[in-house]
Formats: structure tokens, sequence, C-alpha cells
């Protein structure tokens, strides 16, 4: 079963969760030809592994606080994102989120075309 995705033009309300972050699952918001775009929901201690995509991607922290690890030439560098922060990583770059308070994001990712 397709998970819903919202029309063009169909306002999406990302405002924060508050109260409902802990029972909120992460969730795709749409995904057109060219952009995917999530609501990520972390509570504290939980994480995404370590993984990379395609296409560049923007992270931003609407609510609580994440830690993004970023792997750049061999070494692993550390981020804290805040509520209202934004973290933008080029395609290809492994890297993964860890909530260190309960935390919800809005995340980006261009999606790569391959050629026909």
């Amino acid at each position: 079963m397709a998970l819903p995705h919202a029309a063009p033009a169909q306002p999406i309300d990302v405002a924060p969760l508050g109260a409902a972050l802990t029972g909120t699952p992460s969730s795709a918001l749409f995904k057109s030809q060219g952009l995917e775009v999530l609501r990520l929901v972390l509570p504290q201690g939980k994480s995404l592994p370590p993984h990379k995509v395609d296409g560049e991607i923007t992270v931003h922290c609407l609510e609580g606080e994440l830690e993004l690890s970023v792997q750049r030439d061999g070494a692993e560098q550390l981020h804290r994102l805040k509520a209202g922060q934004l973290c933008y990583l080029e395609g290809g770059v492994v890297h993964g989120v860890t909530g260190v308070v309960d935390a919800s994001a809005l995340v980006t990712i261009v999606l790569k075309r391959t050629a026909a």
C-alpha cells in the first residue's frame, strides 16, 4: 500500500508536534520526480544509522535537538541542530541522525535521475 502524499498546492502542517511528538511516526509528506520531503521524528536516544542518499539533502530541526554525524575524509564530524537550525549535505555523504532530546525535523532530498 502506498503512503499518502500531499497533492501539488495542498498546504502541509509542519508545525512542532509538542506533546504529540513521541506518539507520531516519521512520515513522507510528498514526493515528486525531483524532490522528496519528509518529517523525521526521533525520540531521545533513537537514531537513524549511518547511510547515504544520491541527492543533496537538508535537515531542518523543527523542535528538540538532533545530533547529525557526517563522515568526511575518513573522519566523523558531529553537529548539534537545535530547533530552527538547518544543515545542508551534499549528495553521497554518509550521515546518521540521533535524537538528543525528543525531536522532529523536516528533511528534503533532491532525487537524482539517471539518464535514459
